[in-house]
């Protein structure tokens, strides 16, 4: 019986300090304090229920750890709502105030210009090709009609991974698996990253992109072809544009021409850019020679093609007047900002 009061007068006087304690605490952390003191794991309560051996004894302490519990809940909401309240009437923000300003980035020059040639071209119904950069000497020569001894198949020329296997030095592989791939009319582009082995300077990169373009059907001829650079370099440089061709040679295509495209920085009266011609060299281009159409199976009495090839780093560059090819990379923010 002497033991049994003993316990019951130290739950008595716990409950009264801890009580007590709980009304004169201030802060969020003074209550983690008492909360720890009175309800941790090595609090008075916690040890005194751990030795308990009668029944009467162990309800009376679960008793008071359930009410310090309720207590030290009700404590605690009424400190949050207190501090909600001070921060709402002390920490107020004024909304009509400026905003961070966040610098936002934007779509690299060659990107940008890749993405509108794509969208010209899509509004002429072609499709859209995205080619492998890796490719077999089997699409990136034979299908495109280059013999043996001509000296892009050299290694001083191209990037061989080995004997049959290098990086293509155009994109117009992805024509011929194209065209192996489905019968005619084909009209597509490719557009991507080439490699050669160039040395950089001002206007050359062993890593540069083109845009090629291919259309097979039944009676191209190179009024088709014309219309079609027209329109495209009306587009990019503006609508007083006129073109001019020029023959060459190109194994794939026969025949075959470079477009020259009238300077849209002097309307053809001669300026640096144009070097004082009043011309602007574009690229390659020409009539799909007959052979290729036999490589993917094609009758070149039944249909026939065009096919033509850009560089989007020279575009760029006559376009906003880049004096040199090797500033596209560098990643210099005071250059790429202004495009």
């Amino acid at each position: 019986m002497r033991g049994t009061r003993v316990v019951q007068m130290d739950v008595e006087q716990l409950e009264q300090e801890a009580r007590s304690a709980l009304e004169q605490a201030k802060s969020l952390e003074q209550l983690e304090e008492l909360r720890v003191r009175y309800l941790g794991r090595s609090s008075e309560l916690k040890l005194a229920l751990r030795e308990v051996r009668d029944r009467e004894t162990g309800m009376r302490l679960n008793a008071l750890r359930q009410s310090l519990e309720v207590a030290l809940g009700e404590k605690r909401s009424a400190l949050e709502h207190g501090e909600l309240q001070r921060k709402l009437l002390t920490e107020n923000v004024d909304v009509t105030l400026p905003g961070e300003h966040f610098v936002e980035g934007h779509l690299h020059l060659i990107t940008q210009i890749r993405r509108e040639v794509e969208d010209i071209f899509l509004g002429l119904g072609y499709m859209i090709v995205d080619g492998r950069e890796v490719e077999t000497t089997h699409y990136n020569f034979d299908g495109l009609n280059m013999p043996l001894w001509h000296p892009t198949r050299l290694p001083s020329h191209s990037l061989f991974l080995n004997d049959d296997v290098l990086l293509r030095t155009e994109t117009s592989p992805s024509q011929i698996r194209v065209m192996e791939a489905q019968a005619p009319p084909v009209y597509m582009i490719s557009p991507g990253r080439v490699y050669r082995r160039d040395t950089t300077d001002a206007t050359h990169s062993p890593v540069f992109h083109q845009v090629e373009g291919l259309a097979v059907d039944r009676g191209i001829s190179l009024a088709d072809l014309k219309g079609t650079l027209l329109h495209l370099m009306r587009a990019l440089f503006g609508e007083k544009r006129e073109l001019r061709f020029r023959t060459h040679f190109f194994p794939f295509t026969e025949p075959s021409i470079e477009p020259d495209v009238s300077c849209h920085m002097c309307d053809g009266a001669g300026c640096p850019v144009c070097k004082q011609s009043g011309w602007i060299e574009m690229g390659g281009a020409g009539i799909v020679d007959p052979n290729v159409l036999e490589f993917v199976g094609y009758d070149p009495e039944e249909v026939s093609g065009f096919a033509f090839g850009l560089g989007l780093e020279r575009i760029a560059l006559l376009r906003h007047r880049v004096p040199d090819i090797r500033l596209l990379w560098e990643n210099d923010l005071r250059f790429s900002r202004q495009f």
